[in-house]
């Protein structure tokens, strides 16, 4: 069962589930994207049942989540991952488009928790996998809405997983923290920005993280997943020294999220209306960033075995720390600020960047 299921690590989840003979209930709102994927299942070796759904809507999904046990009986993994978003100084978001991307980003995780519990708690079984995102601990600017509700689903999560403990339930919960990933979203986000939005480098194949999901389900005891050596980084970095991204951020995240083309006057959106599939065109799992995106993880292989990874995240905080020291010894550069990877680029201003992220 997955809330969102046509375009990017939402399909490629999908296959990898497929190729098992799984089978799979899609939940979108675009009935196009819904039947290319599901085709695609069916190829596959699975079953696929196409549901259109607005995950905003708890009775769309509570309905969902009845039809899916009538074709293919209990429901044994549960994927909340379906989002939208808004690039956009937070002065230029219109409350109504704040509001829209909270109840499907966040309250579309509640609504599929909530009805996938509703049938798992009476059996004592079951796993639910929430797809979260290293901005559910870390902040960027222009992002305050799609940030703000992967904040909430992080203390959602945490809460709901406490009762199951007290109760002594056998049913799983655990989240799966996503880096940049190579999807179609940037191209139909809907975007106030001079240029046309980008993931922050680094970028991962959509499959990276579909394979950190497969494994989540079946391995669902630990709290949560990180994805990416980038995502440990900024989850780390982030309890160590937050002050410090703050700032680093401030000076350089308008640029890092726009690319050198120009925002075209007719762009598509899809924060009311899906666009997957309207153009007769079958967008596939990946974006327009596979020239610069990794197919592979190590970090996400690593994280498997959490001996190994504890011991890493040891001497990568020692580390930092060290840096960090010598760092705070030294006089700050005059122009700009530098803390390890992260390095001013340009000035920016209420406005945001020009063509080429400069001033």
């Amino acid at each position: 069962m997955r809330t969102g299921g046509a375009p990017g690590r939402r399909r490629a989840t999908a296959r990898l589930f497929a190729r098992r003979g799984a089978r799979i209930a899609l939940l979108a709102r675009g009935r196009a994207g819904l039947d290319t994927v599901a085709a695609e299942v069916e190829d596959l070796g699975g079953r696929a049942l196409v549901l259109p759904t607005d995950v905003a809507d708890f009775a769309q999904v509570d309905a969902a989540a009845e039809e899916t046990e009538r074709a293919f009986g209990q429901i044994d993994v549960w994927i909340n991952v379906a989002f939208t978003s808004v690039f956009a100084p937070f002065t230029e978001i219109r409350p109504e488009e704040f509001r829209r991307v909270t109840e499907v980003t966040y309250l579309g995780y509640v609504h599929g928790t909530k009805a996938a519990l509703s049938r798992m708690l009476p059996r004592d079984e079951g796993v639910i996998v929430q797809v979260g995102s290293a901005l559910g601990s870390r902040s960027v600017p222009l992002q305050s809405a799609y940030c703000g509700a992967k904040h909430a689903i992080n203390g959602f999560t945490s809460s709901v997983r406490t009762e199951l403990l007290h109760r002594r339930s056998r049913v799983r919960l655990t989240v799966v923290q996503m880096p940049a990933l190579n999807t179609p979203q940037f191209s139909w986000v809907l975007s106030r920005l001079p240029n046309e939005p980008r993931p922050v480098a680094p970028i991962y194949q959509p499959e990276v993280g579909a394979r950190a999901v497969l494994y989540a389900a079946d391995h669902p005891r630990r709290k949560q997943y990180f994805v990416g050596a980038s995502t440990v980084a900024t989850i780390l970095a982030e309890k160590v020294a937050s002050g410090l991204l703050d700032r680093c951020l401030a000076r350089t995240g308008y640029a890092a999220q726009q690319g050198p083309e120009r925002a075209g006057a007719g762009r598509r959106s899809n924060l009311w209306e899906p666009v997957d599939g309207e153009d007769g065109l079958d967008h596939g799992a990946h974006g327009a960033f596979d020239d610069r995106s990794r197919a592979h993880s190590p970090q996400a292989v690593l994280a498997r075995y959490p001996a190994l990874l504890s011991a890493a995240l040891t001497g990568a905080a020692a580390v930092g720390g060290a840096m960090l020291r010598r760092r705070r010894g030294r006089p700050g550069p005059r122009n700009g600020l530098t803390s390890g990877g992260c390095r001013a680029a340009g000035r920016i201003s209420p406005a945001g960047p020009g063509p080429d992220g400069s001033r």
